[in-house]
């Protein structure tokens, strides 16, 4: 990969913009400063430094984001905050999009990554991967709706979803509840407490097929994965 490349991929600017560093005779390459955007350097076996820093090249990026009701889950959009508006230059740079959707007011965890390959093993039909939700219910949740849920439920639209299986916390005017499905319909969560006639009042997502929301995220925030929760999702979706 020539240097220029390289440098641009990681964030220093556009090629024109990477010329002018070179010029600076602030990048080395294994210990030599490097002048020609034509260089090649290897990204994994060489080491690039930018001013004494080491530039470590990464072709996907990974992060975990606890939501926030109020944004929505798409790559831009004319009206809303999104949640790319959420992320710095750095990982805005690499154009992450979000894999799946979480509604506009729901919170939780979130996946975000540039890897459409893993996206699209996590987003399809065919894998099943589990998303458990904690949810605040209007009404009394019972072990009837859990049977109902089990065996799939009718939504509004005739569909009739696959086997799910619910937890209740807390029974009462206002239930709460852990629900997890492998399916992502639109509004599947509401539309599911709907069939059985109760109303979702609150709804986070927790987990995603091995990956778990992060508890010292506040809402809004993001963090890279760890190495062992990629070599999770990559195992287990």
């Amino acid at each position: 990969m020539r240097i220029d490349k390289f440098l641009s991929n990681m964030g220093f600017g556009s090629r024109k913009d990477v010329k002018i560093l070179l010029k600076s005779k602030t990048v080395e390459v294994n210990g030599e400063v490097i002048r020609d955007a034509k260089q090649h350097v290897d990204e994994v076996a060489d080491t690039v430094t930018v001013a004494g820093e080491e530039v470590e090249y990464a072709e996907f990026i990974y992060l975990m984001m606890n939501k926030p009701p109020g944004v929505i889950s798409a790559t831009e959009d004319k009206y809303d905050e999104t949640v790319i508006d959420l992320l710095g230059e750095g990982e805005r740079h690499f154009e992450p999009f979000p894999v799946g959707r979480l509604d506009k007011d729901t919170e939780g965890l979130l996946l975000l990554t540039n890897d459409g390959k893993l996206a699209h093993e996590l987003l399809s039909p065919k894998k099943h991967v589990a998303k458990t939700y904690y949810a605040r219910i209007e009404g009394h949740v019972t072990e009837e709706d859990g049977e109902a849920f089990k065996s799939g439920v009718v939504l509004d639209d005739g569909y009739q979803t696959k086997e799910a299986f619910l937890k209740i916390l807390q029974s009462g005017a206002e239930s709460e509840i852990e629900l997890t499905i492998t399916e992502g319909k639109f509004h599947q969560v509401k539309r599911m407490f709907e069939s059985v006639g109760k109303e979702v009042v609150y709804l986070k997502r927790l987990s995603m097929g091995s990956l778990e929301l992060d508890p010292e995220l506040d809402l809004g925030e993001y963090r890279y994965l760890t190495e062992e929760e990629l070599t999770g999702l990559k195992e287990k979706k």
